[in-house]
Parts: C-alpha cells; structure tokens; sequence
C-alpha cells in the first residue's frame, strides 16, 4: 500500500507548518546524529528515498556531491523542493520508494530521513538500495523508532492532571500495519523491530557500521526545551550500513 497524504491540500497545509518543515534540518530533531552518520560526500553520486523539500539534496551539495537524485512520491514536496532549487546536479523524480529501479552500481551514497516507516517492504527496498550501490557504498536511514511505532496511538499515558505519566509500549512484536494519528489524521505506517530492520540489512548483504537512537542535543534543547521530552523514550532510529562484496543470496 502506498499512501500519499502529502498530496492532500490540509494535510500539506499542516505539515508545511511544523518546526522541520519550516527551520529546516536544524530544526529536526535526528539531523545532528545523521549527518555525523554520512561518509564525505565530496565526488560522490548521492541518492535520496524520501527527499521532501529537499533539505537533504541540497546538503548534499554544499559537500560538493557530483550529483544527487531525489525521489518522493508527493507531488507538493516536489513542487517545494524544486522551487528552492536551482542547481543543475539535483534532479528529482516522482516515484516511491518502493519502486526505484536504477541501475546496478549507480550510487555511492543512498540516504532517507523519517520515510521507511511509510513503507511495507523495508526487505524489498534494502535489495534494491544493494543493487544501486556501489561496492563499498553507504546506506544511512532514520525512522520512527518500533518503540514509537509499536502502538498505533502513538501517544503518552496521562494522569488524572493530564500529566504524561509514560511511554506505553505494547504489541512490540507485532509487526505490521498501523493506522496513526499525525497532524489530526489517520496515517498508514509500518511497524517493524530493531531486529528487523538490523537483520534485513544483513540478509542483503550490508555490513552495518551504525546504529543509533538520536536524542536532542544540547544546542538544540536550549532553541526548543520543548524538545525535552524526547528525552524520555527514543523516536528515532538511525542506521548506516556498508555494501559489502558479499553476494546476496
């Protein structure tokens, strides 16, 4: 199942409203821990599953990537993206990420921010990024965390103040569809363990160099203490994985 509700003018409206879509990847909240996470990027072919307004891209080019190619299935994040644009070296395309079909060695870097969460065949999607990758190429992602995703409310206990009490965690093991709430709306997302998004990565082949649960920095809870929370049970997860020259089975 692919969902597009970027393309839905309310949902659009209330996105392009958030911290992130406004203030950019300093305002995200895994962007320190991801950019630490990428390899230099200076002569290297980059591509991007996810690219939204295309923050990403153009980072990728002020560390003098060759070029750089941005998929994303809405319409309205790629309006955006090309309109902040106008570098010849990002091209963008209207795709999902589950249907990349590049050529075999094309890239050296693969990247994706908070996107595989919306995708149902994580396994899938790591043959293909294999197969694009050059030998020795670099597969960094961030999503949703399973403790995150694991409930479909995605939501705090409260107490009888409203105080959020704690994180529930239920389900954990379930892996699957989940219909959640983000922005007032009913959103299709996909749970799966750190198991899994660990152990898939290696059946294809990867060698894993990373991963990571990132929290606010220091820096950035000082700009936005509302960020505190956060603290207190992990919302993303981070991983970096090398293609190695091991032969998929």
């Amino acid at each position: 199942m692919k969902q597009n509700k970027y393309d839905d003018p309310a949902f659009f409206t209330k996105y392009s409203q958030m911290p992130r879509s406004i203030g950019g990847l300093e305002d995200a909240i895994d962007w320190p821990a991801f950019r630490e996470r990428l390899p230099d990027l200076c002569g290297k072919d980059v591509l991007d599953l996810g690219c939204g307004f295309g923050w990403h891209c153009h980072y990728a080019r002020t560390k003098l990537a060759r070029s750089v190619v941005g998929i994303d299935l809405s319409e309205n994040m790629l309006t955006r993206a090309r309109e902040s644009t106008d570098d010849p070296a990002i091209q963008y395309q209207r795709l999902a990420i589950e249907d990349i079909d590049f050529p075999a060695d094309a890239f050296d870097v693969v990247f994706s921010s908070l996107a595989l969460q919306y995708v149902e065949r994580f396994d899938l999607v790591c043959r293909k990024v294999y197969r694009c990758l050059k030998t020795g190429g670099t597969f960094v992602f961030s999503a949703e965390h399973p403790i995150f995703t694991a409930r479909a409310a995605q939501d705090w206990s409260y107490g009888s103040h409203g105080e959020r009490l704690h994180w529930p965690v239920d389900q954990y093991q379930e892996e699957g569809l989940r219909h959640a709430c983000f922005l007032d709306d009913d959103v299709v997302k996909y749970h799966r363990t750190v198991a899994t998004y660990v152990n898939t990565l290696l059946a294809c082949g990867f060698r894993l160099s990373t991963l990571d649960e990132p929290s606010p920095t220091p820096t950035q809870l000082k700009r936005h203490p509302e960020w505190k929370e956060a603290l207190r049970r992990p919302m993303f997860l981070l991983l970096a994985a090398i293609k190695s020259d091991m032969k998929q089975t």
